[in-house]
């Protein structure tokens, strides 16, 4: 192809747009970051991902651990893992399913309610924390934006 038929590149855009990831990257790792420092220093000294399993269990009372698994896209082991770690901390607990026996449904203990709720409170006031100074129409501008991003990407090759 002659030098006159080549597609320019766009090196201007392309770096605005490595910046914008660039940004969000680094304002993820600052937030999850805060996030696993709170859970951390927590009473229960939990994991983020055994808080998440909590959250799941709490949004979703009698679930099983194939319906967490499921629904994270973790591998089933990894899920047991957990669920057993948590039975055995008293945050979990599992109750056979009275119409199939072979089932096991798990809910929270009273301990693991109080615990996600605490979490759940701590992990809000970061949210909180994030997003001051922000007006309520740049909150939903920004949140509008981010999921115009989410959707090009979820489209495929973004091109289109």
């Amino acid at each position: 192809m002659s030098s006159i038929m080549r597609p320019k590149v766009d090196n201007v855009n392309h770096a605005a747009a490595d910046e914008v990831f660039d940004a969000i990257h680094a304002l993820m790792h600052l937030y999850r970051g805060r996030q696993y420092r709170l859970l951390r220093e927590s009473a229960h000294d939990i994991t983020h991902l055994e808080d998440k399993v909590l959250g799941f269990f709490a949004r979703h009372p009698g679930a099983m651990a194939g319906d967490l698994a499921t629904h994270s896209g973790r591998d089933k082991a990894q899920i047991a893992r957990l669920v057993t770690g948590l039975k055995e901390r008293g945050l979990l607990q599992a109750q056979v399913d009275e119409t199939d026996r072979r089932k096991i449904r798990l809910h929270l203990s009273e301990a693991g309610r109080q615990l996600q709720r605490d979490n759940q409170r701590a992990l809000s006031t970061v949210a909180r924390q994030s997003l001051e100074g922000l007006s309520d129409a740049e909150r939903q501008q920004l949140l509008a934006l981010l999921q115009r991003v989410r959707a090009n990407l979820a489209d495929g090759d973004g091109s289109g």
